[in-house]
């Protein structure tokens, strides 16, 4: 798998791992922000292969157990990304210190996942669309900066890529062995994001006893995004001091 490496070896090891649709740039605001800790940004997306949410965090294991060699580990993840943690987290139940889970879907739709085939073949040429693609940046707060980088990855993709990519995500369940994770956990979920976000928010929460979740005002689906520079405060004030982001608190 493909990475960027950041700062120094010598400091607290951070990865970042991206959401569907979007690549490693996601995470600049954060590269700069802890541009003093060893930082590590992961492509998941190769059209050359099958693309599986337990393949990449197995993989993203193996790269924390050769770089971090013993540091304190922190992982973020926004959406693709944040299951991918769920799933790293019940591989490895001892490898991370600390992990911020962000918007990750967690409940299967085996009625949506049927109709992703006939959904995409029905609509893939409007995300080669570039009017289309500007609703779609919109919805996930990507600004005028980042708008290129998108449409250019989107321009990118292959259908079966797609296709292989949503089917792992609507079919993704909290493994069982989640439970037994043994690190800090923080799971957010924006106060605009659809109820089955904020019910599997829920489940995370619920299903760990290191959990601790929160539902953050005003944000829909990307808070990194719309407010990296509150994004970057509360995760390292999660870090340092396990202090939650204002919000209300999931039970």
């Amino acid at each position: 798998m493909n990475y960027q490496e950041y700062g120094s070896e010598h400091t607290t090891f951070m990865m970042f791992i991206h959401g569907g649709g979007v690549g490693g740039w996601m995470w600049d605001k954060q590269i700069q922000h802890f541009s003093k800790f060893h930082c590590i940004v992961p492509e998941l997306i190769d059209d050359d292969m099958h693309f599986s949410i337990e393949e990449c965090a197995r993989k993203l294991l193996k790269i924390i157990e050769e770089k971090a060699q013993g540091k304190h580990v922190t992982v973020v993840g926004f959406s693709l990304g944040a299951q991918i943690i769920v799933k790293m987290l019940s591989l490895n139940a001892q490898l991370i210190d600390n992990a911020i889970i962000n918007s990750a879907l967690v409940i299967p739709s085996p009625i949506t996942k049927k109709l992703i085939g006939p959904f995409i073949t029905l609509s893939f040429p409007l995300i080669k669309n570039k009017s289309f693609a500007k609703l779609q940046a919109k919805a996930l707060y990507i600004n005028q900066e980042y708008f290129q980088q998108y449409y250019q990855d989107s321009l990118k993709i292959k259908i079966e890529t797609l296709m292989n990519i949503l089917q792992e995500n609507m079919s993704f369940a909290i493994p069982d062995n989640f439970s037994q994770a043994s690190c800090q956990i923080l799971v957010t979920v924006g106060e605009r994001e659809k109820g089955i976000m904020k019910k599997s928010a829920r489940l995370l929460v619920n299903r760990n006893p290191n959990c601790k979740g929160v539902v953050l005002s005003n944000i829909g689906h990307g808070v990194s995004f719309a407010n990296p520079t509150f994004f970057n405060h509360f995760v390292e004030n999660w870090m340092k001091e396990g202090r939650l982001p204002e919000g209300k608190i999931i039970h």
